[in-house]
C-alpha cells in the first residue's frame, strides 16, 4: 500500500497534502505529528487531507456531502477550524487536478464553507467569512506584557500592536489569557508600515512560530484598521515567508496570496504503520 503525498506551501506556511477522497486513510494524531516532524518524517506545519465531506464523520452541518472538505491537522496532531494558507493549496491542488469545474469553486473547512478563485498567475483568493471582534486581552513574550485585540476568523487570534517584530523573541510559548482563549490561540504581533501596510510575526497554536498564518493576516488586518478607528478596507501584510493582501468590509472578509508545490511522492506502508 503506497499513500500519495504533496507537499506545497503558502507563503512559506508549508503542509502535508493528502489526497484521500473516501476517507480510507486513519490519519490519527501519532501519524500527523511524524508527518509533520522534520526529521522523521516529510516536515511540514500541517497535515490537509483532500476528502469529501460526506466521507468525514465530524463534518459540520449544513457542508453539501459531495464538496471538497479541507481536513486541517496542526502539527502536533489537533484538529484545527480553519488555515488560510492551507485553504489556498488546497484550492490550487483541486484546480490543477481537475477535481472542480472553473475556477471559481466551494472548499468545505470546520470553520464552514469558503468560497475560493484560483487565478491565471497561481495566486488564489479566499473568502474567509466575517471577522469578528472579541475585546481586548494580554500576552506575555520574554517577561512583556503586550495588550492586544482578540479577533475570530473561525479560529482565535489575539493581535498585538508592538513598536518592532523584529525584536521577540518566538522561540517558546507566549503567555497568553487561558480563561479568554480556552482552547488556545494564534498570537499575531504586528508593526505599521504604511496607511494600508503592516508587517507581522506569528505563534501559532499547536505548531510555534510559522512563516505564515493565514487566518492570522485577516486577524491582523482586522486590528490594524482598527487602530485606526476602521473596521472595514484592504490592508497589505508582510510575514517572513511573503506578502498577502486582506479586503474586509462589514459581512465578509478576503485573503490573496500565492500557493505552490514543491513535490509528490508516496509514503511507505511500512512507515505509515510505524506510526499507527
Amino acid at each position: 500500500m503506497a499513500i500519495p503525498f504533496l507537499k506545497g506551501h503558502g507563503t512559506e506556511n508549508d503542509f502535508v497534502l493528502l489526497p484521500d477522497p473516501d476517507g480510507d486513510l486513519d490519519l490519527t494524531a501519532s501519524r500527523v505529528q511524524a508527518l509533520c516532524d522534520r526529521q522523521r518524517g516529510l516536515g511540514a506545519d500541517g497535515v490537509l487531507r483532500v476528502v469529501r465531506a460526506k466521507a468525514l464523520p465530524d463534518a459540520p452541518a449544513g457542508v453539501d456531502g459531495d464538496v471538497w472538505f479541507m481536513d486541517y491537522r496542526n502539527a502536533d496532531g489537533s484538529v484545527v477550524e480553519m488555515c488560510g494558507n492551507g485553504v489556498r493549496v488546497f484550492a490550487r491542488y483541486l484546480s490543477d487536478h481537475g477535481l472542480v469545474d472553473g475556477p471559481e469553486f466551494p472548499v468545505g473547512s470546520r470553520a464552514g464553507i469558503r468560497p475560493t478563485t484560483v487565478h491565471p498567475d497561481g495566486t488564489v483568493t479566499v473568502g474567509m467569512g466575517r471577522v469578528r471582534l472579541l475585546g481586548a486581552s494580554t500576552t506575555t513574550v520574554g517577561g512583556t506584557t503586550h495588550t492586544g485585540l482578540g479577533v475570530d476568523v473561525g479560529n482565535p487570534h489575539l493581535v498585538s500592536v508592538v513598536e518592532s517584530v523584529a525584536d521577540l523573541d518566538l522561540t517558546a510559548q507566549p503567555g497568553f489569557d487561558r480563561e479568554f482563549f480556552p482552547h488556545g490561540v494564534n498570537l499575531e504581533f504586528i508593526e505599521t508600515t504604511g496607511p494600508a501596510e503592516i508587517r507581522m510575526r506569528v505563534h501559532e497554536r499547536g505548531v510555534g512560530e510559522t512563516r505564515s498564518c493565514g487566518t492570522g493576516t485577516v486577524a491582523a488586518a482586522a486590528a490594524a484598521l482598527a487602530t485606526q478607528n476602521r473596521s472595514t478596507g484592504a490592508v497589505t501584510v508582510h510575514i517572513p515567508g511573503g506578502t498577502v493582501h486582506v479586503t474586509i468590509d462589514d459581512t465578509s472578509s478576503t485573503l490573496t496570496g500565492p500557493a505552490f508545490f514543491v513535490a509528490e511522492g508516496t509514503l511507505t506502508e511500512a512507515w505509515w504503520n510505524t506510526y499507527a
